[in-house]
């Protein structure tokens, strides 16, 4: 696969639009580029469509029409094992849900996009991924839990493994989906800390959720959702991501 050009910023939406099962409009984005290295913070209210948006962003989800270009590749055009190695070499994505591996530990589900992309591997830069686990651990005050399966984790905990994982091997775009959300104010403090050095050290592009109004002033940019989506805009206060997903 060829490399990412890189006179092309980290993302360019054009006339984006994505509905769910052929129902009506969650998206209706008519531009949106974030450039590369930005750290975007990305807020609205239920039904404005940021988880959506994020999907579209890693590749999880395909527009119903439009650009949705990361990296100068239009991700449309790809077929989907093609978008799933894309989003492993070159994206870091904390799920709202964390999307944990079940059957594995915590340190297996910290290595394992180093394990499933070479390019990954790569940017580690000669230091072996396991060492670079820990070392995320410790910041993320988890290392003693490394040997655990996740399953034996609190809501919490979950989620700091969900964000060692997604910075693992200095992606170069990093998504979070509200990943504040389960920690305690000294703790969401140090993982900020920790999110934005890692992010700035890797030159990495940062698009982070969340409805914490307080955490904007730390970004370089922020949007409103509701501003950009005039499917939001047109549905007013109703929420069509949980319409859609009923249907």
């Amino acid at each position: 696969m060829s490399s990412p050009s890189t006179a092309a910023p980290a993302v360019a939406l054009k006339d984006v639009r994505f509905a769910y099962r052929a129902g009506r409009d969650v998206l209706d984005i008519p531009a949106l580029s974030i450039a590369r290295g930005e750290h975007l913070f990305l807020h609205g209210p239920s039904g404005s469509g940021k988880t959506t948006l994020l999907g579209l962003l890693a590749g999880v989800l395909v527009p119903t029409a439009g650009r949705v270009e990361i990296l100068g590749r239009d991700l449309g055009t790809m077929k989907s094992g093609v978008r799933d190695h894309f989003r492993a070499e070159h994206l870091g994505y904390v799920f709202q849900m964390f999307n944990l591996i079940p059957y594995l530990s915590v340190r297996d589900n910290i290595t394992l996009p180093c394990r499933l992309s070479a390019a990954r591997r790569a940017r580690l830069g000669g230091v072996d991924a396991a060492v670079q686990a820990e070392q995320l651990a410790e910041r993320l005050e988890i290392a003693g839990l490394l040997d655990e399966p996740v399953t034996a984790l609190s809501v919490g905990q979950q989620q700091r493994v969900a964000v060692a994982r997604a910075l693992l091997g200095a992606p170069e775009i990093v998504v979070c989906d509200e990943p504040t959300s389960a920690l305690d104010a000294d703790r969401r403090d140090r993982f900020l800390e920790l999110l934005f050095a890692r992010c700035t050290e890797a030159k990495s592009t940062l698009v982070f959720v969340s409805h914490d109004l307080s955490l904007a002033s730390r970004f370089s940019r922020t949007v409103a959702l509701g501003s950009l989506n005039r499917a939001a805009i047109a549905t007013g206060a109703g929420d069509p991501e949980a319409v859609s997903a009923r249907r």
